[in-house]
């Protein structure tokens, strides 16, 4: 069983919300570089969020900070050798957490 502590610590950076977003939308296992991608248009897309939208600084920073905190959890699996992530059976609590923080996210109107 997951935390409250260790979800809400996942949910708090906005590079791996982001991702999560993108992962809950996909049916299976998707490339790093997709990802990297996605995380790339959103940040542009979000207007409270600065981003040069450097592709490399997106890759190492998932690389190295942001896919190594959900080792942890059961829930996402990050195959390194394939260079692929994705959510398994997230936890149903989880899920509900993940979809508020998207609606809260998207701007008005939409």
């Amino acid at each position: 069983m997951v935390s409250v502590d260790k979800t809400l610590d996942l949910l708090r950076n906005d590079r791996r919300r982001y991702t999560l977003y993108y992962l809950q939308e996909q049916d299976g296992p998707v490339h790093i570089d997709d990802v990297v991608e996605t995380v790339a248009e959103m940040e542009a897309d979000a207007a409270e969020t600065k981003s040069d939208g450097n592709l490399e600084d997106i890759e190492l920073s998932l690389y190295h900070k942001h896919l190594p905190k959900t080792q942890p959890l059961e829930f996402i699996y990050y195959n390194k050798d394939e260079q692929t992530i994705q959510l398994t059976d997230e936890p149903t609590k989880f899920d509900m957490l993940l979809t508020v923080a998207k609606v809260l996210e998207q701007p008005s109107g939409q």
